[in-house]
């Protein structure tokens, strides 16, 4: 380990490498989808607060679907790093706490908050993106630094590409 705490790529063996790279890659994908899941709740609190200052009367669960398909499947535009298939991410203790945060606030049932619950809402669920948004940076930063030292073992021949090819 190097003095931020951080474990030093060079000092992994090659399997211990990768698996840490697919863990790391896992919480990655939990961590999006997280944050797909907040940008999707935002985007209602923002549907209820325009419908609320155009007073067109609608509900505003019924762009759910069309939320919903933008962030959750990355239909979204500019897209960093577009998802990966990945495994089911709704046990994934981050999305329990977001649901924790949502029923707290109110966020089921967004057309029956007042406009303060409505800010605090959108400002509780501002703050829990940020927050995975800081975290996801971090974890991109290692996970950069581990597929560095996987490239430079390849290149350098410590690795071999067919010891990789026979594994899958």
């Amino acid at each position: 380990m190097d003095n931020t705490g951080t474990i030093d790529p060079s000092e992994l063996s090659l399997d211990e490498l990768r698996s840490l790279r697919a863990q790391l890659q896992h919480e990655d994908d939990a961590i999006s989808y997280v944050r797909r899941l907040v940008q999707a709740r935002l985007d209602l609190v923002t549907a209820e607060r325009r419908q609320r200052v155009t007073g067109h009367e609608m509900n505003v669960t019924e762009d759910l679907p069309v939320i919903l398909s933008q962030h959750l499947t990355g239909g979204g535009e500019g897209l960093a790093r577009p998802p990966r298939p990945t495994d089911d991410a709704s046990e994934h203790p981050l999305a329990v706490e977001l649901d924790d945060l949502c029923s707290g606030l109110g966020a089921n049932h967004v057309e029956k908050l007042t406009d303060d619950e409505l800010t605090a809402l959108a400002t509780a669920l501002d703050g829990f993106e940020h927050a995975r948004s800081h975290e996801r940076r971090e974890l991109f930063g290692r996970l950069d630094a581990l597929s560095a030292e996987l490239v430079r073992r390849y290149r350098d021949g410590e690795a071999s590409v067919d010891g990789l090819l026979a594994e899958e």
